[in-house]
């Protein structure tokens, strides 16, 4: 019995830092912007490029949350035209392997999904 409660409790605050982590990556866009700043600091057009589907407004909003979360840091550049660069924080970038293992499950899942669709065909 102390051991299914222990369990129980376990459980319950593994679901709440779940929680609480999808709380600050929610919506179709933060992690894939995490995982290219992870990469190098990148200007906003640059990341409206290389992220396909996102629209400018969304973008933004992303963008501003993120920051709010201490997780990408604004910098404004001195060029002619001023231009905004988005780069990861220290914290941000304890979203790295996160980031990298989403991606190689994604792959593994694509593959895994193809294969089985050519199954199907034969």
């Amino acid at each position: 019995m102390e051991q299914e409660n222990k369990h129980l409790k376990e459980c319950g605050r593994t679901i709440l830092a779940i929680n609480d982590t999808m709380e600050i990556l929610s919506g179709k866009w933060k992690v894939s912007i995490i995982a290219c700043l992870c990469f190098h600091p990148m200007r906003y057009s640059q990341l409206l490029k290389d992220i396909p589907g996102i629209s400018g407004r969304m973008l933004s909003r992303e963008l501003k949350e993120l920051e709010a979360n201490g997780l990408i840091v604004r910098t404004v550049l001195t060029t002619t035209p001023v231009s905004v660069e988005y780069s990861i924080t220290e914290y941000g970038t304890s979203l790295k392997q996160l980031t990298q293992t989403i991606a190689e499950w994604g792959l593994n899942h694509r593959q895994r999904i193809i294969g089985e669709m050519k199954k199907e065909k034969v």
